[in-house]
């Protein structure tokens, strides 16, 4: 059985989770009428998915142990950036976060000894080290890119595969 503290803080969770999807979502979205980033476009749009499979995945969770899980309200995300640049420091700067969020529920099960939650949230706390480093290199490489034209070319051509070897089920 959760605690009404561990619920709301796992709540909590679920509505950030949501929030990633979304403004993945919204990434995917302006990616997409840029001209010459459809790879970045679906890179979000994949990324947007996981996002909403983690929130589905805690909101079942809190209602296997008792709880209730609640469907949040979002508020509209960002829909333009100023660059791909810009947009990708966000990205890691909203997946350090998420990272934050869990190392604090990670805390507060174990100060609460509720064991079941800390070993649920095990898996988030690996999926966060593997979506931080991601967002990590692709940072880098948009850094060493710079305004080259065909290394942007090139960035999203091969970002996909950044995907496929981070191991992304």
């Amino acid at each position: 059985m959760l605690s009404k503290s561990m619920q709301e803080a796992l709540n909590n969770q679920v509505k950030l989770e949501a929030a990633s999807s979304h403004t993945y979502l919204a990434m995917a979205s302006w990616a997409e009428i840029q001209p010459g980033l459809d790879n970045v476009a679906e890179y979000f749009f994949q990324q947007s998915e996981e996002e909403r499979v983690h929130m589905l995945k805690l909101m079942r969770f809190i209602n296997e142990r008792g709880g209730f899980a609640l469907v949040p309200t979002l508020e509209q995300p960002v829909l333009t950036f100023k660059s791909l640049k810009n947009m990708f420091e966000d990205f890691l700067k909203g997946e350090q976060h998420v990272s934050n969020s869990i190392n604090e529920l990670v805390d507060m099960a174990l100060r609460e000894k509720d064991f079941a939650t800390h070993n649920f949230l095990q898996w988030y706390v690996s999926e966060q080290i593997e979506e931080e480093r991601s967002a990590r290199v692709l940072n880098d490489k948009l850094e060493l890119i710079g305004d080259d034209k065909s290394g942007l070319y090139l960035f999203d051509r091969d970002i996909m595969s950044t995907r496929q070897q981070g191991g992304k089920r």
